[in-house]
């Protein structure tokens, strides 16, 4: 019977298990050690350890101190506006080509960057002490989802990346506001293109559909329409907003049901208002830190979903007062919830890399590694991000997954690997340290041991009994080589794939 209850954890069932439980879900795992000083910290501890990172400075604030260029993509000067301009109007081929040039360097440069910036926030989820700070910041990305193709503004990417890092775990309806005034929002859904006369509705209709209220939650073509003339001006220059009034459509529009003079943030403020929003909102946080398996959240997990949504209004948007009922709650640690969620590959990336303490080997060919799993951070598929769930698996990420795991363990790529090398070429002491305390020394319980810390759902009894005659296999106790050998085949189990 699962328990769909709110009510917290009881101090009895706070443990290894659960501690590990909640560390992989909001963040992407740890060690052995870690674990333990999570569950040494008592579930309210742990929680509050998670959430409470402190305050951070402004995107802008934060991104001063980054290495990243952002004037890859300046305007042109009034200088070369006017050169340019001129060369058209006299149909110069020498001008134009020097605009084509310029427009050329730019292009490789600011895909160069987009390149290190996501080798940056792959470093920043290795290296992170704010765990759950990254893991939001993932779920915005996907949530408010907007790609580089598109945009082509690698600096703009990062600033927004920045931004979802700010409201980590802050308040929603802040969250909204900024988002209509991001320029990484404002070029992919085209209002800056947007102006009274001739609104475009892409931004009001993904505002509606996908971000705020959910897919037909209450509201019509009409709403749309009326939403994207609230929107027009709406705009930004360079790398920042501005609210152009000239284009701005000031007349009196009906959102809703409310009528007035609705500009963008009257339009946010209206649809925010509604009680449909908190219930999609905390939906999708279902579906992203409890359980995502199809048909979540199910009619009988929706009563717990109503009562997070309810929080959230009560708390008038603040995201922290709703995770702390969450991971405090019986249901989240339910056992039909543990190893619910299949990993997505920057979960598996990160993740592996955090609970077995492996090196990060190449960042270059872990994002790599992670496009042909179906994630490519800071390029999601489209609006609505990535699907999630079994969509992460199939014949070809299955094997993929396989051969990262692999590549992180053994430092050998799926081309050059030689089961005859030696396989130990990290420091595998901290693990063996753990089997050693799990165990009491006992070698012959090695192989339990070892599932247990590395999978987040029980091996079956057969599979079980399949690692242990494997590790018989391998002539001695689990360390060194052979410790790392049978990593590989943990990791290739199906189990491995889920958190």
């Amino acid at each position: 019977m699962i328990n769909y209850s709110t009510t917290p954890l009881g101090p009895s069932n706070w443990n290894a298990q659960t501690a590990r439980h909640l560390l992989n879900r909001a963040g992407f795992g740890g060690t052995p050690v870690q674990v333990e000083a999570l569950r040494a910290m008592g579930l309210d501890g742990a929680v509050d350890y998670l959430l409470t990172f402190g305050a951070r400075a402004t995107p802008a604030e934060s991104l001063a101190g980054e290495p990243f260029d952002p004037s890859i993509r300046r305007p042109l000067t009034d200088e070369e506006r006017a050169t340019f301009q001129q060369a058209r109007q006299s149909n110069s081929d020498a001008a134009r080509e020097q605009l084509q040039k310029l427009r050329n360097q730019q292009d490789a440069l600011d895909r160069a960057q987009m390149q290190e910036i996501q080798k940056w926030w792959l470093r920043r989820l290795i290296e992170t002490g704010r765990p759950l700070e990254e893991k939001m910041t993932l779920f915005w990305h996907g949530h408010f989802a907007t790609g580089y193709r598109t945009i082509e503004d690698s600096y703009h990417m990062l600033a927004q990346n920045e931004l979802f890092r700010t409201h980590a775990v802050g308040n929603f309806a802040d969250l909204v506001l900024r988002i209509l005034r991001d320029p990484a929002m404002l070029k992919y859904l085209d209002n800056d293109e947007s102006r009274k006369g001739r609104p475009n509705e892409n931004l009001a209709r993904e505002l509606m559909e996908l971000f705020v209220l959910g897919e037909g939650n209450g509201y019509t073509e009409s709403d749309i329409k009326e939403g994207a003339r609230a929107l027009t001006g709406f705009t930004f220059e360079d790398d920042t907003f501005r609210f152009a009034a000239n284009n701005h459509d000031g007349d009196r529009k009906t959102i809703l049901g409310q009528t007035g003079n609705w500009d963008g943030d009257d339009f946010a403020r209206i649809i925010l208002s509604r009680r449909e929003t908190s219930e999609f909102l905390c939906g999708k946080l279902y579906r992203f830190l409890v359980n995502d398996a199809p048909g979540m959240p199910d009619s009988k997990s929706k009563p717990f979903v109503a009562a997070l949504a309810a929080e959230l209004r009560k708390q008038q948007y603040e995201l922290k007062p709703v995770l702390r009922m969450l991971f405090r709650s019986q249901h989240f640690y339910d056992a039909a919830n543990r190893g619910a969620v299949i990993k997505s590959p920057t979960q598996l990336i990160v993740g592996t890399i955090r609970q077995l303490g492996t090196p990060a080997r190449e960042l270059s060919s872990l994002n790599a590694a992670g496009d042909l799993m179906g994630q490519s951070l800071f390029m999601p598929p489209n609006v609505k991000g990535w699907d999630g769930g079994q969509s992460w698996i199939n014949t070809s990420t299955y094997f993929v997954r396989q051969n990262l795991a692999v590549y992180l363990i053994t430092g050998l790529r799926p081309d050059a690997f030689d089961w005859d090398a030696d396989l130990a070429t990290w420091d595998t002491s901290a693990l063996e340290q753990a089997l050693g305390r799990a165990t009491g020394g006992d070698a012959s319980k090695e192989p339990d041991a070892l599932l247990d810390l590395v999978l987040a759902l029980d091996a079956s009894a057969e599979r079980r009994a399949q690692f242990r005659a494997f590790t018989t296999g391998l002539g001695g106790p689990l360390t060194g080589s052979r410790l790392v050998a049978a990593l590989c085949l943990v990791t290739a189990l199906p189990e491995y794939q889920l958190c």
